[in-house]
């Protein structure tokens, strides 16, 4: 017997619709080019290396940064330009410069046209953990509802942001589905907040905790996720 189909889909942003970890790279590099032209000292006192290392430290003593990493690099940065006599004034510069480059998202080709498809059936909320700017990505128009951990308060996967996402849209948690790369963050989150949860495996992963997680589907794009909704719905 088909359910009928769900009133909304989440998605997670980072790894689910783009992927992250080449953009961090490249806006990481462009961050340490702007600090060698405007910020010398810094760049002669730290590398990429050094300054991650430093963030990394900063977040084990102060966990509440977890919620707001783009906060973490700011205090990274501060502390940094403190440590090598540099204006801390222009932090704040080069925070914009490594948003810009962090924003450079190129979406999977599957996104914008399953999106699309998407928008004639369900309303669409995305809830994440990072710091993607929809608007400056260029597909804001495509989501009723945005929900950050960082604005929020609570980050995945706290069911709090996950409903806060639903109520939102106007919808019942049951009545959502959401949709996420991470299985303990996106699917058991989800779950656990009374929504149903897709597994976004793009790169053909194995599930290596089958008994702690089962997602309710596994999908290797938004075209297959939306065949996954045809079946299961009337």
């Amino acid at each position: 017997m088909t359910k009928p189909w769900p009133k909304a889909v989440l998605f997670d942003l980072d790894d689910t619709l783009w992927p992250i970890a080449p953009v961090i790279i490249e806006a990481e590099k462009i961050l340490y080019a702007w600090l060698a032209e405007h910020a010398p000292r810094v760049a002669q006192q730290y590398t990429i290396e050094t300054l991650r290392q430093a963030r990394l430290e900063l977040l084990a003593s102060r966990p509440e940064f977890q919620l707001d990493l783009g906060a973490l690099r700011r205090a990274g940065l501060i502390a940094a330009f403190e440590q090598a006599g540099e204006d801390t004034g222009k932090v704040e510069l080069a925070m914009v410069e490594f948003f810009a480059a962090r924003n450079a998202v190129i979406p999977y080709d599957d996104v914008v046209p399953g999106l699309l498809r998407l928008k004639n059936r369900v309303l669409i909320g995305s809830v994440t953990n990072g710091n993607a700017d929809l608007e400056t990505i260029g597909l804001a128009r495509h989501f009723h509802a945005s929900v950050a951990a960082h604005q929020f308060g609570k980050a995945k996967p706290a069911p709090e942001i996950f409903q806060a996402a639903c109520t939102a849209l106007g919808v019942r948690f049951s009545e959502a589905v959401y949709v996420g790369d991470d299985l303990l963050l996106d699917v058991q989150g989800a779950q656990r907040a009374g929504l149903r949860a897709v597994w976004m495996n793009r790169v053909g992963k194995r599930n290596p905790i089958p008994h702690l997680v089962e997602p309710d589907a596994e999908v290797t794009s938004l075209d297959e996720l939306i065949d996954w909704l045809k079946r299961e719905h009337a």
